[in-house]
């Protein structure tokens, strides 16, 4: 921007005589002036375009982190989830596996979410196993809300998908009663995996209050997230 302010002056100014306009050549310290005019616009240019930038990249981080669940501290896992890894060592797997591309791999968590939903009958662990809490895979009968979310996540492994990326949460629903969810952690942020519904959701969407969930740096573990949705 500023060579150009100085090229287009410097034509004017050494032309304005030839072309009969009367006008003397400006004068030195009047090009010296321009000069420094120059400069000062072109350094203002810069200035702004960096905070421009700065200003966009830090919105666009801060909209990143919102897109995921926040760990806030480590946390006891629920009382049904205490055995879980010993039970189902593969429900506590960090193990990467082969990569799909994200369509592909998007395409796969809708199939297996629907596909489980529309199989599994909704049955409580009281009226199956006669205690208030037990997290398994559903039965011939069925299972409940957590029950859901471990068969997902096990056919999800099966069926190619990092097992870092699915972490068991605990919820407080719309109602405010306790519920379990399967988190499918994406490139673009945390969905969430619902018996409730087929439709997958961005976790801000699905107005939970968001408790406890795998970690997802070692999922044998649980982190405290308190997020509310």
């Amino acid at each position: 921007m500023q060579s150009t302010l100085r090229s287009r002056f410097t034509a004017i100014a050494g032309n304005s005589w030839n072309r009969g306009t009367g006008m003397k050549p400006l004068s030195t310290d009047f090009r010296d002036v321009y000069a420094r005019l120059a400069t000062s616009v072109g350094r203002l240019f810069v200035v702004t375009a960096l905070a421009t930038s700065a200003f966009a990249a830090g919105t666009a981080a801060g909209a990143s982190e919102g897109s995921f669940i926040q760990a806030a501290a480590a946390s006891a896992p629920p009382t049904g989830a205490r055995g879980l890894c010993h039970e189902y060592n593969w429900a506590c797997s960090s193990k990467a596996s082969a990569s799909m591309s994200s369509q592909q791999e998007m395409r796969v968590v809708q199939r297996i979410n629907r596909q489980v939903n529309a199989t599994t009958r909704t049955v409580t662990d009281m009226s199956q196993y006669r205690t208030a809490e037990r997290w398994a895979l559903p039965t011939s009968q069925g299972g409940d809300c957590e029950d859901f979310a471990l068969l997902k996540k096990r056919d999800l492994i099966r069926a190619g998908v990092d097992p870092s990326k699915l972490l068991i949460a605990t919820v407080l629903d719309r109602q405010r009663n306790a519920h379990a969810v399967l988190v499918y952690r994406s490139t673009a942020g945390d969905l969430v995996l619902d018996n409730l519904t087929n439709q997958i959701k961005p976790w801000s969407a699905t107005r939970y209050l968001f408790l406890r969930m795998q970690n997802p740096r070692k999922p044998s573990g649980w982190v405290g997230v308190y997020s509310r949705s």
